[in-house]
């Protein structure tokens, strides 16, 4: 929050002498005559008042102070670096100027206390699905081909795999923001449909509470997929005959094809979709090779430097099943020049630019395979993004003189960067977050050896080009 300290002064000034008049004035009417005091005494008992007053009101004027510094941006790597020559360099925005200064402390100090307090834990094999909606193989498979099947888009180009790659790009397309009908693009860089089974709200903005209500967005977003109605859904399904034997398996014979149906024959297939095959999944129920020596330094600079406050539990994630106390969270939290060079403001999607947004907090799981990152998909490199959360989220940002141009201020910040060793340890342990089994497929790798019985049902089948999932096995 942006100060006058003149006006917050001259205020302060006014109320202290105030409530030294009010205090004598008590002691001299009520108080001392009350208490039968005179001469000397009474005067003692006043002065005694009025140091109370003096002492309380220099505690408020810290803690506004101290809560006005806090509540100022942060800067960040690229911005606060100063030349070798160490000439300051400037950043603007509308309402602040960031003035980097040279460095006087070299990353981020670290307490090794409080990474213990933090208990790590691995992604169950299972996801739990409501009542209202069991898993059943039957409904898995058919939810497997409407995933895949492009005729339920209005154009017949677009399926949830165009987006959702599941054996390329972590689950997601690769893209700055997902692209839809007629070569449209949206603003929203598409997240990864593994392991969602797991979050508690669903889309960037948290708009969907579960699988089911997700899985109908799509379809009638004018963009993305584009039919028009949920009855234009059910006709495309009606047309294809071969659907009518995949319903009557999963719903009974008989059963009537409706977008509710739908929903929940591809919400279960997603609820297959999950990855607990991952280095940092062995290293946690035991195998003390698992991570490598970088891994785990990260691993506890992540609980250390204050990730684990949004990033949390099994799904790395507070909007998780896990965690359902804070799903959503303000980013960028607080300005720094990362948000004019990513336009993260400016592409919110927000009635109004500039308008800070609350987002659903995305987990963290394969990470490392879904770039390019955030909302808007404009960063390129992982180790940026750990940078921008270390100073818009965290507070560790660097360096600087910031000049407000609301409360016309200047002042010093003083808040560590990450070094880069920190920052490169950090990303190392996001590596150990992606699924063995997706780390072969991107890089190439046939299915031959990606199969594990504990939790896949299917996997990519090579030899004639057909996509299925890499779930747990269904009953």
């Amino acid at each position: 929050m942006d100060f006058d300290t003149q006006n917050l002064l001259s205020l302060g000034i006014a109320a202290v002498a105030l409530a030294l008049i009010v205090v004598v004035g008590m002691v001299r009417r009520e108080l001392a005559p009350a208490a039968r005091l005179h001469g000397r005494r009474r005067w003692l008992l006043a002065a005694a008042l009025g140091a109370g007053v003096l002492t309380f009101s220099a505690k408020l004027l810290v803690v506004a102070g101290l809560s006005g510094i806090a509540a100022q941006p942060g800067d960040l790597r690229a911005n606060a670096a100063v030349a070798a020559d160490d000439k300051p360099r400037a950043t603007a925005s509308d309402t602040h100027v960031w003035t980097a200064l040279p460095y006087s402390r070299a990353g981020v100090p670290t307490s090794p206390g409080a990474a213990t307090t933090y208990v790590w834990q691995a992604l169950p094999t299972q996801a739990p699905a409501p009542a209202s909606n069991p898993m059943t193989a039957a409904k898995v498979r058919l939810g497997e081909r409407l995933f895949n099947d492009p005729s339920l888009s209005h154009d017949r180009s677009v399926s949830c795999a165009t987006c959702h790659d599941l054996f390329k790009q972590g689950g997601a397309d690769g893209l700055v923001t997902a692209r839809g009908i007629h070569g449209q693009t949206g603003t929203r860089n598409t997240p990864t449909v593994w392991n969602a089974a797991f979050q508690n709200l669903l889309f960037w903005d948290g708009r969907a509470n579960s699988l089911e209500q997700q899985a109908v967005g799509p379809l009638l977003n004018p963009i993305e997929m584009g039919m028009p109605s949920a009855a234009a859904v059910v006709e495309r399904v009606e047309q294809r005959t071969s659907y009518r034997n995949a319903f009557d398996e999963a719903y009974g014979a008989g059963s009537e094809i409706t977008l509710e149906r739908i929903a929940a024959a591809i919400a279960s297939y997603e609820r297959s979709l999950i990855t607990p095959d991952t280095p940092y999944d062995r290293f946690v129920a035991g195998d003390t090779r698992a991570l490598s020596e970088q891994q785990r330094r990260g691993m506890a600079l992540f609980a250390t430097l204050g990730c684990v406050s949004c990033h949390s539990g099994p799904n790395f994630s507070a909007a998780s099943l896990f965690d359902t106390q804070a799903p959503r969270r303000l980013f960028p939290a607080s300005p720094t020049p990362w948000e004019q060079r990513y336009a993260l403001l400016e592409q919110s999607g927000a009635d109004a630019p500039g308008v800070r947004m609350a987002w659903r907090v995305p987990s963290l799981r394969n990470v490392a395979l879904t770039g390019p990152w955030l909302h808007n998909g404009a960063v390129s490199e992982l180790a940026d993004v750990v940078r921008i959360m270390a100073a818009s989220q965290l507070g560790w940002s660097g360096h600087y003189l910031l000049w407000s141009a609301r409360s016309r201020t200047v002042q010093e910040i003083d808040r560590p960067l990450p070094s880069e060793q920190q920052v490169q340890d950090i990303v190392a342990f996001l590596h150990a977050l992606s699924s063995d089994r997706l780390v072969a497929l991107t890089n190439g790798g046939g299915p031959a050896d990606t199969r594990d019985t504990a939790s896949v049902s299917s996997v990519h089948d090579v030899a004639d080009g057909r996509r299925t999932a890499m779930g747990r096995a269904i009953p």
